[in-house]
């Protein structure tokens, strides 16, 4: 939770430095654009160093990593050296930290809690996010106003330090990790992440058609989060202390939803792909309705119903991939599914931003509206196809791993 509240201070205060000194938003997106490609260019190599490192170490370190970053190298530079390409540096370091830190949390999941209770405890860390989201914008917002964007980046430090310490605490039970082939070498990691395309393209393909509906779901999502400050500024001529606040409502929502996924764990899976997909089609529509309103009030409540509909999908999705997937090969399908759904990310964005520099804020929001659709129609896709092939997609991850480490094995020594 501490973490994600440092995530929520950090990034409103990158977005909004870059729009205040350059007034460009195409080169606001670049943040976002910066955030999502450690994925797209590490992530099957990620996954390898998730299935073989252990879990608490990558966490630990990916957040002090994220606190020298963002938070004490900006203490240290002066004012006028903070240019926006150092920043965009720093930015990228931080991404690369960060692309470690959630597949590592997410695949810690099956060693902590059994398997009936995925769904449930990928809804409670959303929680987490929530919270960082209602909380961290708005902390964001008020540091802005009374302080400089450099120095709530530098005091932000503290929040990853804090969780770094809280990681210290928790006891993660040993599991089983897939050692490093041929001492670590680079065949070897090749072969490894080559293994995992392998799964997910031919062994398992709910995990393919997943992905398809994730990449709509971040294609449109990805864009709207990103240039949502441009967005309150033009559409509702908002500053950085209401822009922090009605994003804050968003994390409301997400928050009410989370809380709500935690009692849906009984759940057949065609039952939960289908409000993923419900939920999606809730949050375009809702988000259309921005463009009639100029009321403040009633745009925090459609900023909550947003959040609920769009809170749905990633603890859904990441419960699925959790139960059909062998625990050695985890942390590379979490990452090869990262990889789809930050490609769609990076392309959302790019196009958005120049969608709205180009013809305004309103064709914008339209066009993520409409892929919101498309994200629900996918979803509602998958859930059909599972409900009449489950018999081939429900196979225990333990049964699943036991058939990789037969595969694996070598035929002789």
């Amino acid at each position: 939770m501490v973490s994600q509240i440092g995530d929520g201070v950090s990034k409103l205060a990158l977005l909004w430095f870059v729009y205040s000194i350059t007034g460009s938003p195409l080169k606001t997106t670049m943040i976002g654009l910066l955030q999502t490609l450690p994925p797209i260019l590490f992530g099957p190599f990620i996954g390898v160093i998730v299935d073989r490192v252990p879990k608490k170490l990558l966490l630990i370190s990916s957040d002090l990593i994220r606190a020298l970053v963002l938070g004490v190298l900006p203490c240290l530079l002066p004012v006028d050296s903070f240019s926006i390409e150092r920043l965009y540096l720093m930015v990228f370091v931080h991404a690369v930290a960060s692309a470690v830190f959630g597949p590592a949390l997410t695949a810690a999941i099956p060693s902590l809690v059994s398997r009936h209770e995925f769904t449930a405890a990928n809804a409670l860390l959303q929680t987490t996010t929530s919270i960082g989201i209602i909380v961290g914008p708005a902390l964001s917002g008020v540091g802005i106003a009374t302080m400089s964007s450099q120095e709530v980046l530098c005091v932000n430090a503290v929040s990853y330090v804090i969780s770094a310490l809280c990681f210290l605490l928790i006891r993660f039970p040993r599991t089983e990790t897939v050692p490093a082939a041929e001492g670590g070498s680079l065949a070897g990691t090749l072969r490894d992440v080559m293994e995992g395309f392998q799964y997910v393209l031919h062994r398992q393909r709910v995990i393919l058609m997943l992905i398809g509906a994730a990449s709509m779901y971040t294609f449109a999502t990805s864009a709207f989060s990103t240039l949502f400050p441009v967005f309150g500024k033009k559409l509702l001529d908002l500053g950085p202390i209401e822009v922090g606040y009605l994003w804050s409502a968003f994390g409301v929502g997400l928050l009410l939803v989370s809380l709500g996924l935690v009692s849906l764990s009984s759940w057949s899976l065609p039952k939960r792909i289908q409000l993923m997909a419900v939920s999606s089609f809730i949050s375009g529509l809702t988000l259309l309705g921005l463009l009639f309103t100029s009321n403040r009030l009633v745009a925090a409540v459609l900023m909550v119903i947003i959040g609920m509909g769009a809170g749905t999908l990633t603890p859904v999705a990441w419960g699925v991939l959790q139960e059909i997937s062998p625990t050695t090969l985890l942390g590379r399908v979490l990452a090869i599914y990262n990889l789809g759904a930050m490609t769609s990310a990076i392309a959302g964005m790019t196009i958005f931003g120049w969608v709205t520099q180009e013809f305004g804020e309103r064709p914008s929001v339209f066009g993520i509206g409409v892929g919101l659709f498309l994200s629900a129609v996918v979803s509602w896709r998958v859930a059909r196809w599972v409900q009449v092939n489950w018999s081939e997609t429900s196979v225990p991850a333990e049964e699943a791993a036991r058939s990789v480490v037969m595969v694996t094995q070598p035929t002789s020594h």
